[in-house]
C-alpha cells in the first residue's frame, strides 16, 4: 500500500512540475515577443528617425511576425520620438 501511495505522489509531483514549466514557457514567449517588438521599433527609429505608429508598419517593413492566436498585443505611441508602450499577454487556452 505504501508503494502505491509513494508512486502516486511521485506521479503527482511530476504533473505539478510539468504544468509549472508550461506556464513558464508561455511567460517566456510573451517576454520574447515584447522584446522583439521593442527591438524592431528601435531599429525603425535608428533607420528612419521616428518610432512607427503601429505594429502593421513593423510587420510590413521590418519582418516582425506576431502570433495573434496565442498573444494579445497592445502598442501605444505617445509621440514619434518616444518609444512605444508595448504590452504582450498570453491568450487563455
Amino acid at each position: 500500500m505504501a508503494a502505491i501511495l509513494t508512486a502516486g505522489l511521485i506521479v503527482y509531483g511530476f504533473w505539478l512540475i510539468a504544468g509549472g514549466s508550461g506556464r513558464d514557457m508561455e511567460a517566456d514567449g510573451a517576454m520574447a515577443l515584447r522584446a522583439a517588438i521593442q527591438n524592431a521599433a528601435l531599429q525603425c527609429y535608428v533607420v528612419e528617425g521616428m518610432y512607427p505608429s503601429g505594429l502593421a508598419y513593423l510587420e510590413e517593413n521590418y519582418g516582425l511576425q506576431i502570433n495573434s492566436d496565442d498573444y494579445y498585443v497592445t502598442y501605444e505611441v505617445f509621440a514619434s520620438n518616444l518609444p512605444p508602450d508595448v504590452t504582450v499577454d498570453n491568450k487563455p487556452r
